[in-house]
C-alpha cells in the first residue's frame, strides 16, 4: 500500500499551475507596449531619407536620393555633358537624357551651328538641376 500512496503524490497535477504568477506579466503576446515618442520596430521615422547613392530598392530611384529628397537618375551629367561638347552637333547628349525633341531640333541646326551645343554642353557639366526624361536628377 505504501506504493499507491507513493503514486497518488506523484500525481501531474501537483505541480506548478500554468498561469499569471505574482509579480509576472500574463503570457502571451503583449500588445500595445511602445515607448511614446518612437516609431514601431522596422519602420524609418518620419522624415528619414537614405544616405544619397544608395540603393533603396524603388524602382523610380535606382540609385537612390539626393539630400533633398529627390531621386538620383541612372544616367550620369559627365557622361551627358561629354556627349554634348564631343557629338552635340548630333544632339547626342539629349538623345541620351531622353530628350528627343531637343535632340532633333540640334540635329537639324547642327547644334546650332556649334554655338547651342557647346552652352547646352558646358550647363550640362556645372548644373545640378539637369533631369532625364523621367523626371530624376542627374547623378554626378
Amino acid at each position: 500500500m505504501s506504493e499507491q500512496q507513493g503514486h497518488e503524490q506523484q500525481d501531474p497535477k501537483q505541480g506548478p499551475q500554468p498561469g499569471p504568477q505574482p509579480g509576472f506579466p500574463p503570457p502571451g503576446p503583449q500588445s500595445g507596449y511602445q515607448q511614446p515618442g518612437y516609431p514601431p520596430p522596422g519602420f524609418p521615422p518620419p522624415g528619414y531619407y537614405p544616405p544619397p547613392g544608395t540603393y533603396t530598392g524603388d524602382p523610380n530611384a535606382p540609385y537612390g536620393y539626393d539630400p533633398y529628397g529627390r531621386p538620383y537618375s541612372d544616367k550620369s551629367k559627365v557622361i551627358a555633358g561629354i556627349l554634348q561638347l564631343t557629338l552635340g552637333g548630333f544632339g547626342v547628349g539629349r538623345f541620351y537624357l531622353g530628350n528627343v525633341g531637343m535632340g532633333l531640333a540640334q540635329l537639324f541646326t547642327c547644334g546650332g551651328l556649334g554655338v547651342w551645343s557647346l552652352i547646352d554642353g558646358i550647363l550640362l557639366l556645372t548644373g545640378n538641376d539637369h533631369t532625364d526624361e523621367h523626371g530624376r536628377i542627374l547623378r554626378s
